[in-house]
């Protein structure tokens, strides 16, 4: 019996084993493995909602196993530690597993470019307790910032920089100015409005690249008014406890610093043999193989491919390669000609926060209420599950009528000037 092995739940690994129980459904001799080192497939485009506690943290994953219903491909949860091409075997904590195909959507990392302090004193978002982790700290900091009776400690504590001009730092900051001015400004007593400072750092000329440039200036004038600071030519380097510094020289004094300025290969694709992209991704041909290793399948963002090199990393594209993967195996088992991967743009689709959004699909463009609502209907659809879909569904409906839950869920890490804001407020006693 052969087996092929997908390695990754995220969108590229989850529909590329789908795709290929659908296929090979009516066939025997094969076998479908899917592994990952967790359960659940997480929709990653509402991970900012998360943060401004706008949905609820387990709605937005669902188990590999519900998925899976009555499919026929077996589910381990395992960590892939190595693979080895050469003998068509990978190195798990449980052992090692023998394949026949191997697809690798393995996803990325976050990418530092050797910031130092960033990967000590910045948070991510990557993951969902990165985001429940997130959420918290926020929280945290609101707590201690609305006792101390330092106006300056406060607007210190108070000051959030996101660095990364992208989809996932406007997304996010968006967000998180839905929240604090919101709900925080009005239920913490001790915190004004105006000590609320929120920062967008973007090292290049421009924040939102890709986005359509008739939609830009409408993107760029709501983060104006809604009182976000953008900075672009803002390289950061170097980010220290309670801060960080800019073109070598000037200083952001901040509680929290998030980090979303880019992405690296993980560790597992940049290992593999060939060539490699600037950002660690592993060279595929024109049918998404490894060079030298046609067996080898490599898709989504651990792919570069000779035909769409600048592809964006986002879910669309992994879709799509994971389902002409999965087809590919297919036709090199029955003979048939391999398909090709082009890039088509599917569109764009950015959050500016509550009730605003910009929309580019096909030759519609728009912004404003009506791309918000569409943003919404859009990822509801995408949604996996009927459940999941209800679920959501009902957080936007509860978050707009009623106010946003501010239970801190874990106890997050605290920091040097949140234990000072908590002696301040003793000795204040």
């Amino acid at each position: 019996m052969k087996r092929i092995v997908v390695v990754g739940a995220g969108f590229g690994g989850l529909e590329a084993t789908v795709e290929l129980d659908k296929q090979l459904r009516h066939s025997s001799g094969f076998e479908i493995l899917l592994i990952s080192d967790q359960n659940f497939f997480m929709f990653t485009p509402l991970l900012p909602q998360i943060v401004s506690s706008y949905i609820n943290p387990r709605h937005i994953v669902q188990a590999v196993r519900d998925i899976r219903g009555k499919r026929s491909y077996r589910f381990l949860r395992d960590t892939v530690e190595s693979i080895d091409v050469a003998g068509r075997q990978l190195r798990a904590t449980s052992g090692p597993i023998a394949y026949d195909y191997l697809v690798v959507a393995v996803g990325s990392r976050t990418e530092y470019f050797r910031t130092p302090g960033a990967r000590e004193y910045s948070m991510d978002l990557k993951s969902l307790e990165d985001g429940v982790v997130l959420r918290d700290r926020i929280l945290d900091i609101c707590e201690h910032a609305d006792h101390t009776t330092d106006p300056e400690e406060r607007k210190k504590l108070m000051t959030f920089a996101v660095v990364g001009g992208g989809y996932t730092g406007v997304e996010l900051i968006t967000e998180m100015r839905d929240f604090l001015f919101r709900y925080v400004a009005g239920k913490y007593r001790g915190i004004k409005r105006d000590e609320i400072r929120l920062v967008l750092l973007e090292a290049g000329a421009n924040v939102l690249n890709g986005v359509d440039p008739l939609l830009r200036p409408h993107a760029l004038k709501r983060l104006h008014d809604e009182g976000i600071e953008v900075r672009v030519n803002a390289r950061v380097t170097r980010v220290v406890e309670g801060g960080i510094k800019m073109n070598d020289n000037e200083k952001l004094a901040a509680g929290t610093v998030i980090w979303a300025a880019g992405v690296r290969a993980h560790p597992l694709v940049e290992a593999l043999p060939g060539p490699h992209d600037r950002i660690g991704r592993a060279s595929v041909n024109e049918h998404l193989q490894l060079e030298d290793h046609p067996e080898v399948f490599v898709i989504g963002d651990s792919a570069s491919s000779t035909l769409a090199p600048d592809a964006p990393r986002v879910a669309p594209v992994a879709i799509t390669q994971g389902s002409i993967a999965a087809r590919n195996i297919v036709h090199m088992e029955l003979g048939g000609l391999l398909e090709s991967y082009t890039y088509v743009s599917k569109g764009m689709l950015v959050s500016l926060g509550m009730n605003d959004a910009v929309v580019s699909v096909g030759g519609l463009r728009i912004y404003g209420f009506f791309a918000w609502l569409f943003w919404n209907a859009v990822h509801l659809f995408k949604l996996v599950g009927l459940k999941k879909q209800i679920q959501v569904a009902l957080d936007w409906a509860l978050g707009t009528l009623f106010p946003r839950d501010a239970v801190i869920i874990r106890e997050p890490k605290t920091c040097k000037i949140c234990e000072a804001a908590k002696r301040e407020l003793v000795h204040a006693k």
